[in-house]
């Protein structure tokens, strides 16, 4: 009989324990439950051969109280035992978590109905193995038990390094995470900094455009209005040089309005009225560059050709050429090309470049003027053989008020402005110009190329109101008005050496007061004066009795086509710019309609 407490021999020596299953090559602990010894026994020899670890338990208890202690991966469960038989037993294993899934083996030496065996597949038994055993039965249901439990376990166990290796993996990843948010976040904040940084560089930049702009803008209104305030005094002075002119030739006893004006008169004479051509020629580039920038200047296209254009810059040229001493060789079509321009700025243009030519050209060297004509274009280049460019800063030549030459032992003079104007009105007519050189002291090429057919912006044609007699007067009655007493004065003393009367006034609300009294045929007014400008002066003049017969001439220093308009639309007949050409002056007065009384023959 066993002993009291349940425990079963083993062979003479204590029963062996459940191995603890740490790796998947290990034996399974495979429970041995049997209340018979002999059985036990019998299991143990058959069994023992498979090398698994084989754990004895001789009842339900000592079965429930071993599988607390160690797991297995199968029990081989005698179904009929004292006080708890194997049923019980199974279900008591099979209510644990730990062992709901553990195979059991019912061992019987009786046969069981198909309920019974019901009953134990529903317990969790996998087989069933009748007494007495066939060794090698047992055997082959254990093995093939075993190695299922051990590929389990390998399973398990490769779960469970998968799981701590994605765990490893996962807190390798948040340390990495951790250090790369920080890395952002660090980058973020000197992002950030920088981003403001450049905002404000921005807003700086933006700033100091603005700041050019106003300032480009207030140097072109500067520039403007520096040319307009020096007409005054140019008017004065221009007007200076016509008088000394007539006093030095004084008037013979023929009308003093049809002497010949243009009569050569002594080199002194003529140097001033040289100089001051140069003084007005600076003072209308100035302006040129102010309204071209402010783009108020227009072009006024008329049909004409490339030869009347030349010859027009040409003859403006003349003087310069032969007090250079410098050979202009001409080579241009003989059949006219014809070209739709405004033929007044071109010529500007060309007589810019071979004024140009001159200035940078020693005495007595020659200067080339070539056309040459494509299908749609046409070329027309300017040479030297002058002071010439740096190859590698041709362009340069174009920008505003810069110069070929500014050397102390070399410099040329001017302004800077004459090949900026060049640049800017060959572009309003559609064109390209281009400098070139071999080098310094190489001589200089211009070309412009113009196309034969663009279309030009076009200007309202300004309509010049001409005399409305033939016949010439002896004398007329002008009167003078202008703020300037220098430029009133001088311009009243000229039109009395051309024999006429003169009345002048100073402040423009006498203005009217002067012509009732004086009675003129003529008003020579200036247009900017305080208080009344002349556009208001002429206004009052036209509405007052035997207004509309007088002859209203303005005396400005604007000449645009715009200002011509405007003062043609004020009621003026004529419009001259300040200083203002003897000639015109005299051809004005010219066309004056006779006075009763005065006959032709006196002119």
């Amino acid at each position: 009989m066993p002993p009291s407490d349940g425990t079963l021999p083993s062979h003479g020596g204590p029963m062996p324990v459940p191995v603890p299953l740490s790796a998947a090559a290990d034996p399974v602990n495979i429970l041995l439950v049997d209340d018979q010894p002999a059985r036990l026994l019998a299991y143990r020899a058959i069994l023992e051969p498979l090398g698994e670890n084989l754990v004895e338990a001789n009842s339900g208890t000592a079965a429930l109280k071993a599988l607390m202690e160690g797991e297995f991966g199968l029990i081989l469960l005698d179904v009929n035992m004292p006080v708890m038989d194997g049923f019980e037993t199974a279900s008591l294993i099979h209510q644990h978590p730990r062992f709901e899934k553990t195979p059991i083996i019912f061992v019987t030496a009786v046969n069981v109905s198909d309920m019974d065996r019901m009953r134990g597949y529903k317990l969790g038994a996998v087989d069933y193995v009748m007494v007495p055993i066939i060794p090698e039965i047992l055997r082959s249901k254990v093995m093939v038990l075993a190695e299922l439990y051990r590929k389990r376990r390998e399973l398990q166990l490769a779960n469970e390094s998968l799981a701590a290796a994605n765990a490893a993996l996962q807190l390798e990843k948040a340390r990495e995470l951790d250090v790369l948010n920080d890395s952002l976040l660090v980058a973020n904040t000197q992002l950030a900094s920088r981003n403001d940084e450049l905002q404000a560089q921005v807003s700086e930049r933006m700033r100091a455009q603005a700041r050019l702009l106003e300032l480009d803008r207030r140097k072109d209104e500067f520039l403007a209005t520096l040319a307009h305030e020096l007409r005054n005094p140019m008017a004065s002075l221009g007007n200076a040089i016509n008088v000394l002119k007539l006093m030095a030739d004084p008037p013979g006893s023929g009308a003093a309005a049809a002497r010949d004006v243009d009569a050569p008169d002594n080199p002194l004479h003529d140097t001033m009225q040289r100089q001051m051509g140069l003084l007005v020629r600076l003072i209308d580039d100035l302006l040129d560059v102010a309204r071209i920038n402010q783009g108020k200047l227009t072009l006024q296209p008329q049909a004409t050709s490339v030869q009347a254009v030349l010859d027009t810059a040409i003859e403006t040229v003349q003087p310069l050429l032969q007090a250079g001493d410098h050979a202009l060789g001409v080579h241009v079509p003989a059949q006219a090309i014809a070209l739709h321009a405004d033929r007044d700025r071109l010529a500007q243009v060309f007589s810019n470049l071979l004024n140009n030519a001159v200035k940078y050209s020693d005495p007595g060297t020659p200067i080339e003027l070539r056309v040459e004509r494509s299908d749609d274009t046409v070329e027309v280049t300017v040479a030297d053989r002058g002071i010439g460019l740096d190859p590698a800063h041709a362009a340069d030549v174009f920008d505003l008020f810069t110069q070929v030459d500014t050397s102390v032992e070399r410099a040329r003079g001017g302004l800077g402005i004459g090949l900026t104007l060049v640049k800017r009105i060959v572009e309003m007519h559609g064109g390209r110009v281009q400098a070139a050189s071999a080098g310094l002291g190489r001589g200089s090429r211009f070309t412009v190329a113009l196309p034969l057919d663009a279309p030009l912006p076009l200007a309202a044609p300004v309509a010049e109101p001409a005399g409305t007699a033939t016949g010439g007067c002896v004398r007329c009655r002008a009167l003078v008005i202008d703020d300037n007493r220098d430029s009133a004065d001088t311009l009243a003393m000229m039109l009395e050496l051309l024999g006429h009367e003169t009345r002048r006034v100073y402040e423009p609300q006498a203005a009217l007061a002067a012509a009732r009294e004086f009675a003129p045929d003529i008003v020579f007014l200036d247009i900017g004066m305080p208080g009344l400008s002349g556009y208001d002066v002429a206004g009052l003049l036209r509405a007052a009795p035997g207004g509309e017969s007088l002859v209203l001439v303005a005396v400005t220093g604007w000449g645009q086509p715009d200002d011509r308009r405007r003062t043609l639309e004020a009621g003026f007949d004529h419009h001259l710019v300040k200083p203002p050409e003897m000639a015109a002056i005299s051809g004005i007065c010219r066309a004056l309609p006779r006075r009763d009384g005065e006959g032709a023959g006196d002119a």
